[in-house]
């Protein structure tokens, strides 16, 4: 078997991503493996797709591996997505699979990006294999991958893959401005950070209809024009320092022009089933931030062009991107009744601070990143004093007061004779705290 292998990872040989292939490479001879550096290559494959195609045509399985950078893949594998459907690639038919590493934050949507694109190729998608980063040194791991490429070949052999969604999206009409100007409050900002072409009418005039129904100030900022010097590298140089290694000052324009805010508005037009390659530079270059929640309880909201509803996974990062940073999702606009309805709860959000508590997307993504920084605080020494600073670090086993009161519970329920004895008063007696609360709750009505 023919295995082409794309390397989504800007580091390209040095990716820890690509040693899995490295040593399926090793532990089957019988397959031959070619690979190609897209993320480290792409300026290159920007010029000319010619060589990339043809060997991916020439291939009987495409492999993904890429690290999970933001929800998703690289911006740098997103642009090599965006340029493969551009170059008519004759891949239909053909099968593709994908293995990643990560911590396992959000590997479900990244996986989800490219079966969809490739759904859209016409390839024939088996699911990949999410490793955990160190997954390859340990025995279990090696089992995995080598038990993972065994069943990849069985699905080849015998026909096997996923079936495409049913819902593709579909034709999105042209937008055009036309919601009145509302009069203008004082004392705070909203910034629209938006990936703009110039091509881009539709989405422009919804940015004019939001900017017009506002409540308070706009501030545009067309991530299309800052001069970005590259994709995020995953160096961590600013884990230790808080600083990007590049020197195009995105993480001073970043902290100064984004994050003084009041509250953001993020404007882009659906492409390849996700914000578009720029979009997501923009996005994965806020790693500067680490994984600190530096815009916690500011609102958010968005304007997306393109047919929203048939996006589910570009919904499921939407929802959790806001869920992990402790934003307000105030809804995403995509015509002119639910571009009000935005501005509106947008509106609300930052005159009453309003920021419901974190949901599973939230709480599971926080509870990852807990783990990883507490284990990695000699490197990630910013986020270790973030953490630290606001009680992030909230491990079960430092509660010892409850784990006692619920292991004396446990003692309770175990005993047929004591629980008997009790019979509802061990209910009462967990509904107190909350009993209590409704009582002091109406007194406070009756004052």
């Amino acid at each position: 078997m023919k295995i082409c292998v794309i390397n989504g990872s800007p580091k390209g040989k040095y990716s820890i991503t690509l040693q899995t292939s490295l040593y399926l490479q090793q532990r089957f001879p019988e397959h031959s493996f070619s690979f190609l550096q897209a993320g480290q290559r792409i300026r290159t494959y920007e010029k000319d797709m010619t060589d990339a195609v043809r060997v991916m045509e020439a291939a009987d399985l495409i492999l993904f591996s890429y690290p999970v950078y933001t929800f998703l893949a690289p911006s740098q594998l997103q642009r090599f997505i965006e340029l493969l459907k551009e170059s008519g690639a004759g891949l239909k038919g053909k099968y593709v699979t994908q293995i990643t590493t990560s911590k396992h934050f959000f590997d479900v949507t990244a996986h989800r990006y490219i079966e969809d694109n490739c759904h859209d190729l016409g390839m024939k998608v088996i699911h990949g294999l999410s490793a955990d980063m160190d997954d390859l040194t340990k025995t279990q791991g090696r089992r995995d991958a080598e038990a993972f490429l065994k069943y990849v070949n069985f699905c080849m052999i015998n026909g096997i893959s996923e079936p495409a969604p049913k819902q593709e999206p579909g034709p999105v009409p042209l937008y055009q401005a036309s919601l009145p100007a509302v009069p203008k409050k004082v004392g705070r900002e909203i910034v629209i950070v938006a990936d703009l072409k110039e091509e881009d009418n539709s989405l422009a005039a919804m940015i004019e209809d939001f900017r017009a129904v506002s409540s308070y100030p706009t501030r545009l900022v067309n991530i299309r024009e800052y001069p970005f010097a590259g994709g995020c590298l995953g160096c961590f140089h600013c884990a230790a320092t808080g600083r990007c290694i590049y020197k195009d000052g995105f993480d001073t324009f970043l902290r100064e022009q984004i994050q003084i805010a009041d509250a953001v508005c993020l404007a882009f037009s659906i492409r390849d089933h996700s914000m578009g390659a720029r979009f997501k530079m923009y996005d994965d270059r806020q790693f500067c931030n680490g994984h600190r929640t530096v815009t916690e309880g500011m609102p958010f909201a968005y304007l997306i062009h393109g047919d929203y509803a048939a996006e589910e996974n570009l919904r499921t990062v939407i929802e959790a991107r806001s869920e992990v940073g402790h934003n307000f999702f105030c809804g995403a606009g995509t015509d002119a009744d639910s571009i009000r309805d935005t501005a509106g709860r947008l509106t609300y959000a930052m005159e009453h601070h309003y920021l419901q508590p974190r949901n599973f997307y939230g709480v599971g993504g926080m509870k990852i990143f807990r783990d990883l920084i507490w284990l990695m605080q000699g490197l990630m020494a910013e986020d270790h004093a973030y953490y630290k600073k606001h009680g992030i670090y909230d491990f079960p086993q430092k509660q010892f007061g409850k784990m006692l009161a619920v292991r004396v519970l446990g003692s309770i329920v175990r005993s047929p004779k004591i629980s008997a004895r009790l019979g509802n008063r061990m209910t009462e007696g967990m509904l107190a705290p909350y009993t209590k609360v409704i009582r002091e709750a109406k007194k406070r009505n009756r004052k």
